[in-house]
């Protein structure tokens, strides 16, 4: 009778099975997550790959300062395709293709259509920029680029004002 009482197994085999083991995993599951968002919040911290480069802009005549210079990855094997122009909003009235546009010298059929999970192209536009992208395939438009890089520029390419 006194062998029933003591129980040398703290916890049952199926306990860890059903209980711990899974716990575990999710705590360590939630701690990766972190990690990883800490790593690309301070990409210079950890010497990650993923740099953000925001300069204020404030050096040089003419210049707007806290608007941004350049935004973005610049990665060129994610984004290998480049191209200079004036960024403008796309109000979707022509073409609902991307959320900004390129003008490029040559005409209508000369604009890019951007969009960009990466870069937020609000702050760049009504200014002359170059762009590192990666080009999509699409039926409605001549160009759509997915934006990983902007660079503002001191002057527009000819053809542009």
């Amino acid at each position: 009778m006194v062998e029933n009482l003591v129980n040398t197994d703290v916890l049952p085999k199926s306990t860890w099975r059903t209980i711990i083991l899974p716990a575990a995993v999710i705590a360590l599951i939630i701690l990766a997550g972190v990690g990883t968002g800490y790593v690309f919040s301070h990409p210079k911290a950890a010497g990650g790959g993923l740099t953000s480069i925001f300069s204020s802009g404030s050096e040089g005549g003419g210049k707007v300062a806290g608007a941004p210079q350049e935004a973005g990855a610049k990665n060129q094997d994610e984004f290998p395709d480049k191209a200079q122009g004036k960024l403008t909003v796309n109000d979707n009235e022509a073409v609902a293709v991307g959320s900004h546009q390129l003008i490029r010298p040559g005409g209508e059929d000369q604009i890019a259509y951007l969009t960009s999970s990466v870069v937020d192209l609000d702050q760049f536009a009504g200014h002359c920029v170059e762009v590192w992208g990666q080009t999509f395939a699409t039926e409605k438009v001549g160009w759509l680029m997915d934006i990983g890089y902007v660079k503002r520029l001191d002057k527009c390419p000819e053809g542009l004002e």
